[in-house]
């Protein structure tokens, strides 16, 4: 992906540990240039940035910046970093399908899939660089839809890591399952609003732009899953959960 003047530099999580670079890495570099080929990274050129949650942990929270290789209109791959410049660190991947793939999901692996009606509605999923009309579309294209999603390294400030302290300097233990934010007053304040500034993001406004097709959501698995780990939430519009939804309203069992 080219520079995009529009889209501002972000850089949230630690330093690794690690000595400074050698002279050996400019060999390398001058060798892998001439010689070997990035073809699998080709196409992760789809770029949108939100939070998410462990699963079962609400207070580790994270940005996490998506740079996504669409497969087909049923499936998305993502590699997940903290932030969008060269120094960014890579944190762990996500895996996003259709309703009519998670449709063909057994129930016991819907438990690791969680819904994105909420970050679309919201307006805290942005996708910077892009015209309003294009972001649009894309967040269109993704109601409904689910992400299966495991952060490697938890870099940033927010949250505890699973036990081994926030802004960790290389990725300790095991992998965690993240989970959507599904009400407002989930997503800690200061870390929407730091985005928002530093990336120059106005969620107020991608929510008003994505109300054209609130129609189109529709009741989804996981959207209480982590009902009780918060307090004092507020539901938006076209975010349900499939078990509290009228019967036959939601996604096919």
């Amino acid at each position: 992906m080219g520079p995009n003047p529009r889209i501002k530099d972000r850089m949230t999580g630690t330093t690794p540990a690690g000595r400074d670079k050698g002279a050996w890495l400019a060999a390398l570099e001058q060798g892998s240039n001439l010689l070997q080929s990035a073809t699998p990274l080709k196409g992760f050129d789809v770029y949108v940035v939100g939070f998410h949650c462990a699963k079962g942990e609400p207070d580790s929270q994270m940005e996490a910046h998506h740079y996504c290789r669409v497969v087909n209109d049923d499936l998305l791959q993502c590699v997940l970093f903290d932030g969008n410049t060269r120094d960014a660190n890579l944190i762990g991947i996500e895996y996003i399908v259709s309703e009519r793939l998670f449709d063909t999901l057994p129930e016991e692996e819907r438990a690791y899939w969680h819904p994105h009606n909420f970050e679309v509605f919201s307006g805290q999923l942005a996708a910077p660089g892009l015209p309003r009309s294009a972001e649009t579309a894309l967040m269109k294209q993704l109601v409904n839809s689910y992400g299966k999603t495991w952060h490697t390294w938890h870099t940033s400030g927010h949250g505890h890591g699973h036990g081994h302290g926030a802004g960790m300097d290389l990725p300790y233990g095991d992998p965690a399952l993240m989970w959507s934010f599904n009400r407002e007053g989930e997503c800690e304040e200061d870390l929407k609003r730091d985005r928002d500034r530093a990336m120059g993001l106005d969620t107020e406004a991608n929510r008003a732009a994505r109300q054209s097709f609130l129609d189109l959501a529709r009741p989804q698995w996981g959207v209480d899953a982590m009902k009780d780990d918060f307090s004092g939430t507020t539901p938006v519009p076209g975010v349900r959960d499939v078990h509290a939804a009228p019967d036959g309203e939601g996604a096919a069992s």
